[in-house]
């Protein structure tokens, strides 16, 4: 896994500490396969001295006699007395899309991974978006470290989360259903094409495992930290699965149980719906009625990468090196209601990962 930056630690050097007096070293062990060399003859003790006797009398001291001897008092328990740490920051990660490199770079600069790739932030939260896969390199390496450094955020007292993307209900249409006929609305077609035609990896689906598709079927739709709404799509269909945060994330969950390719289908043509907070002035009521439906007093989503929002693909102010967009951070709009996080990693732009709130 490339990294991008740091080494890790030095090697740390002991220095080598003196034998006390009146130690003996053991006799080095031999080359394997080699008999031992005989033992010593035991110390020359005075007579009656058996190793079970309870009064043993003192063969040699094995401490200087100028060394002072003090009485150790016993350290109290650090748990006994310690406050309850309160919930650490709180960071989320916008569209991914298979590039690890990129992910893990971002990490690190972030101080949330060491340089190995674990987990170094303690009980710092964190939370994905969404959209792991497809276009990138490597979508199941995404997810596999996002599964491990859930576990390990949890040893350490904080959480890795992660929010169901369009681009997750794709692979686990395509794996399930494959070449199977749906209802699109537009005519006939498949979860196969669709997720080939959006960026769908041949490598990912052949390393794709039964636990991978079992941790994407139970990701929620919406979640709430700190007064910040999370979802992955900029979008108001949410509030067609249920008028609250439990019911959509249940109605998602229980859809994708039944396994009917149509209804996979119809979860997936909605949440790949986009821009409902852009316009100046049907943006901001829209996102509103989100926030008041499911609480929080801003929106955080992926989705819709932030060059797009802001209309400036192709503008030829836009570009950065090499004409890729020039992303710096989020977007927030909608009157500060909504803050986009998706920083088109796919066209050359920004995987960003951001803590939460802004400095705003």
């Amino acid at each position: 896994m490339t990294q991008g930056a740091g080494q890790g630690p030095a090697a740390r050097h002991t220095a080598e500490i003196p034998p006390f007096p009146g130690y003996a070293a053991p006799p080095p062990m031999p080359p394997y396969g080699q008999s031992a060399p005989p033992v010593p003859p035991p110390l020359d003790v005075p007579d009656g001295y058996t190793p079970t006797a309870h009064d043993l009398p003192v063969v040699g001291r094995m401490v200087p006699e100028d060394v002072p001897t003090v009485e150790l008092t016993p350290l109290p328990d650090p748990q006994a007395h310690a406050p309850m740490p309160g919930p650490g920051p709180l960071y989320v990660v916008g569209d991914v899309h298979g590039y690890l490199d990129e992910l893990c770079r971002a990490l690190f600069d972030a101080g949330l991974i060491d340089a190995n790739g674990s987990w170094a932030a303690g009980n710092t939260r964190l939370w994905f978006l969404g959209d792991f896969t497809d276009r990138g390199p490597d979508g199941v390496g995404v997810i596999d470290l996002v599964m491990r450094l859930s576990a390990e955020a949890a040893a350490a007292g904080g959480y890795c989360k992660a929010l169901m993307g369009n681009h997750e209900l794709l692979l686990i249409g395509a794996k399930r259903f494959g070449d199977t006929p749906v209802n699109s609305g537009a005519g006939t077609a498949s979860f196969q094409a669709a997720w080939l035609l959006n960026g769908g990896q041949r490598t990912d689906m052949e390393r794709l495992e039964d636990h991978h598709l079992q941790w994407m079927s139970r990701l929620d739709a919406v979640a709430l930290e700190d007064g910040h709404l999370l979802v992955h799509s900029d979008t108001t269909a949410y509030l067609e699965f249920g008028d609250s945060i439990e019911a959509v994330n249940d109605a998602v969950t229980e859809a994708l149980q039944r396994n009917d390719p149509d209804e996979c289908w119809e979860l997936f043509r909605k949440f790949t719906k986009r821009f409902a907070f852009r316009d100046e002035e049907a943006g901001p009521p829209a996102a509103r009625e989100l926030l008041e439906t499911y609480g929080g007093a801003r929106l955080v989503h992926g989705h819709s990468p932030i060059p797009y929002l802001l209309g400036e693909v192709g503008a030829e102010d836009a570009d950065g090196e090499d004409g890729a967009p020039l992303v710096e951070g989020p977007h927030l709009y909608a009157d500060g209601l909504a803050l986009a996080m998706d920083g088109g990693v796919t066209m050359a732009g920004k995987l960003l990962v951001v803590q939460l709130p802004l400095g705003d």
